[in-house]
């Protein structure tokens, strides 16, 4: 501590030196400086503070030499989740969101739930925030309108605060039998500073409905046959993946008039409900509902009943039945090709007692070794095959086991990430070869279909005949990872009649399960002796590209089991995520950005309207558009039909963005669309105005189109806040293919910055081919949507990002894995 002179006496207690914005100045700017450096928009944060005469030797001498800096910061809010009311005496929670619809509650006082959310999680030992969550219900008796004036409306909790991902739950009380109620709710963040308590809100989340009920139907009585049991204060798992379990349904013992039931597992989305109806009143019912996943599953049930005036009958309180899946088998051969040298890869799968090593046969010298694009990301490697000979007679590189690490004659699967780089003739992924030209099972990519394939032979013959189970659309695209699985279910049976195979895209089934059996009568199960190969057939077909992450095992995995594969989750549960596309502005020379890997093509700068320049006080260059200038590449450099991420940092010309008209859009980053004239982008990232006053949101979208270039499906979102004007932003799209099982094909999220701001479900599978480009977009016109705005980088993944990989992969040191 420094001594103070007499000219500094009487000593002062410590006592903090505030820095605020100034009235009486009107260019301060020191609130909106903090807040753009809270957002992550620049890295350091410089704060001056003078004496009061510079000039004054003893100026200073009032200061000790230990000062420190306190920043006090809010969690921003985030929207909440897990939002509705649980209608009966059970715990899950359902919304409706039209009121055509609601849920049906058999008791007075329901239960409304939301889980609190900040909008960037906390991590580690940060805060985890001082919150409420604000309840807003509203009531609309038989006849009438909804009651506004006074709406209910109450925090939870009422008392104190919750943290982050915590629930807040209340009963409604003095419930109107016979009415429609809505609720909605919010996220409030507290702060406490010098005395003085204050909140910030998220914005509302959509309604809920549900509606009073005390005559409709109540929870049914659910009993288990096995071989599952209900949990209590354990739960004992039994059973497994695709293991049927049997439930006996009846009323409960307050009804009367129950025609019917609603039942379906939690796992399975709502249009997948089962209805079990026009049953003698009062009749019992057996159901054998198919868990596809491991771990708690929930099965909901909702007793129909036949009221006058509703013809379908009438839904009412759930009940539910809690059980334990057993986890399945796991992989009787895993092989992540990360050996980097040798001529063997591993075998780390923990299931069975023997391990089956992969051999490379490099027959051709270097035809069969080692690729540094490995699925798993930077450091990540892969086996690499036929892609550095030349002469097409030397293309015979291919891997094997000695042994077959599966029987054939049982149900099985087997799947790869592969990466196809060359479409000219049928390429095989995996086989089991038989004695003679036959395979019990390939997994490859067929010349004449120009599909991806899984097949299998009826029979081990010299003149073998195949049944095939196919992907949905051709021509998938070269030079990008896709994920393949085909599944053998022989049903536990050895009835061959119902065996049937089925080939997975990206996670998703291409069409039905194909009957072996019904497709060719001369089918019969049969065992392969040989060892299976990797890369090659028996019939000479070698693949050429990279393939990474086999596995097989000795049991048929269910749709949902295949999605989870499909992540490629490591120990921590974070899905894999590889860097496929980066262009910086800092590699730009000679009209062009270098892509600084091997997936794609160097970006190139229009002849005019694009211009590198140096970012003022930084190193950093961009590529500055004047609202007709664009970067362009060929594309796609990700299988748009699975999952895969999207950023661009950009910065928006408030001057040139004042001056478009409301509507206008302007893409920022994004892959044309698959019809030859280029109406849409089959993913983008845009702006557009919204307002006279200059207001514009973030966008991401996907767009599919037929032939003729017509759009039959879309999803777009958008940012909740506007966009910022003349300052770096990061934006970014994640679509994830792993999620909206049934009639679905993934969901597209937004970010800005770290922020998530909403999704949107699309519907089918896409592939973008054509113009990859930042800066314009195609439109029914030719090209368009131009962009005023400067450029530092666009980067792309194969795979689907989380929250929390956005922080470190997105925010972080570019390019960091």
């Amino acid at each position: 501590m420094t001594l103070r002179k007499p000219s500094c006496s009487p000593d002062q207690p410590d006592s903090w030196i505030e820095f605020n914005d100034s009235a009486s100045e009107t260019d301060e700017n020191l609130t909106k400086t903090v807040r753009s450096f809270a957002d992550g928009n620049f890295s350091r944060l410089t704060l001056m503070m003078r004496a009061k005469n510079e000039n004054d030797p003893d100026a200073w001498k009032r200061f000790k030499e230990n000062a420190e800096l306190q920043v006090v910061y809010v969690l921003k809010p985030g929207a909440v989740t897990d939002d509705g009311v649980i209608p009966g005496n059970g715990i899950v929670q359902g919304c409706s969101t039209s009121d055509s619809t609601p849920v049906v509650a058999t008791r007075s006082d329901p239960m409304l739930q939301a889980r609190a959310q900040t909008a960037v999680k906390p991590v580690g030992d940060d805060d985890q925030g001082s919150l409420k969550v604000h309840f807003w219900v509203e009531r609309k008796l038989p006849g009438g309108t909804w009651t506004t004036d006074p709406a209910v409306q109450f925090n939870v909790p009422s008392t104190g605060y919750i943290v982050d991902d915590a629930l807040a739950k209340q009963r409604l009380a003095n419930g109107v039998d016979g009415a429609l109620y809505r609720v909605r709710s919010l996220v409030q963040t507290f702060w406490t500073y010098e005395g003085v308590t204050t909140a910030i809100s998220s914005g509302y989340k959509r309604w809920c409905y549900f509606k009073l009920d005390s005559t409709a139907p109540l929870e049914p009585q659910i009993t288990s046959n096995g071989p599952y049991t209900q949990c209590a204060t354990l739960c004992e798992p039994k059973g497994g993946p695709g293991v049927e379990g049997s439930f006996t349904i009846k009323p409960n013992a307050a009804d009367t008039g129950i025609t019917g039931y609603r039942w379906r597992l939690l796992t399975e989305s709502a249009a997948n409900t089962h209805v079990e109806n026009n049953l003698g009143a009062g009749s019992s019912v057996t159901i054998k509902p198919v868990p596809t996943t491991a771990g708690i599953q929930v099965l909901i049930v909702e007793a129909i009943d036949t009221p006058v005036g509703i013809p379908n009958g009438r839904e009412g309180t759930q009940a539910e039945f809690h059980f334990k899946v057993q986890p399945g088998t796991t992989a009787v051969g895993r092989w992540h090709f990360a050996e980097a040298t040798g001529t063997t890869a591993a075998d780390t799968a923990t299931e069975g007692p023997t391990r089956h090593e992969i051999t490379l046969h490099q027959q051709a010298g270097t035809a069969a070794t080692w690729s540094d694009r490995g699925r798993r990301g930077t450091g990540d490697l892969s086996l690499r095959l036929n892609e550095d000979v030349a002469d097409p007679a030397k293309q015979l590189g291919y891997a094997s086991t000695a042994a077959v690490p599966i029987n054939t004659k049982d149900s099985f699967t087997v799947s790869a990430w592969v990466l196809l780089t060359d479409g000219s003739k049928t390429r095989v992924v995996a086989s089991a070869p038989g004695t003679d030209k036959s395979a019990a099972f390939n997994l490859f990519y067929s010349l004449s279909a120009k599909k991806w394939v899984f097949n299998r032979a009826v029979a081990d013959s010299a003149t073998p005949a195949y049944v095939s189970a196919l992907a949905d659309t051709p021509n998938p695209p070269l030079n990008v990872w896709t994920h393949l699985t085909g599944v053998f279910d022989a049903k536990n049976d050895a009835d061959k009649s119902n065996d049937t195979i089925q080939l997975f895209v990206n996670g998703r089934p291409q069409g039905t399960p194909v009957t072996l059996a019904t497709a060719n009568p001369a089918y019969a199960p049969w065992t392969s002796s040989a060892g299976m190969t990797v890369g090659s057939s028996k019939a000479g077909e070698y693949f050429m590209g990279s393939i990474d992450e086999l596995a097989v095992w000795q049991r048929q995995l269910s749709a949902d089991e295949v999605r989870l594969e499909n992540r490629l989750e490591d120990a921590n549960g974070m899905p894999a995520a590889e860097l496929v596309a980066y262009w910086d502005a800092a590699d730009a020379a000679g009209g062009k950005i270098t892509e600084r890997l091997p997936y794609a093509a160097d970006m190139t700068l229009s002849p005019t309207g694009a211009v590198v320049e140096q970012v003022v006080d930084s190193e950093q260059k961009q590529v500055r558009l004047d609202g007709t200038g664009y970067l362009s590449t060929t594309g796609p450099v990700v299988d748009e039909a699975g999952s895969f991420t999207v950023t661009a940092s950009v910065q928006l010309n408030g001057a040139k963005f004042a001056e478009m008209p409301v509507g206008a859009k302007a893409q920022v980053f994004g892959q044309e669309a698959t019809t030859p004239n280029g109406k849409e982008s089959s993913w983008a990232l845009w702006v557009e105005k919204v307002s006279d006053e200059g207001g514009c949101l973030w966008h991401f979208s996907r767009t599919a189109t037929d032939a003729a270039g017509t759009v039959v499906a879309s999803a777009s979102t958008e940012s909740m806040d506007a966009a910022a004007m003349d300052t770096p932003v990061q934006v970014t799209g994640v679509f994830d293919a792993t999620e909206e099982a049934g009639s679905g094909h993934g969901v597209a999220r937004l970010f800005v910055e770290l922020d998530p701001q909403a999704y949107s479900a699309f519907t089918v599978a896409q592939q973008g081919r054509g113009e990859l480009a930042a800066g314009r977009g195609p439109t029914s016109a030719g090209p368009g949507n131009y962009l005023p705005a400067a450029l530092t980088e666009m980067r792309i993944w194969a795979g689907a990002m989380t929250q929390d990989q956005i922080g470190s992969k997105v925010m972080g040191e570019p390019g960091v894995e």
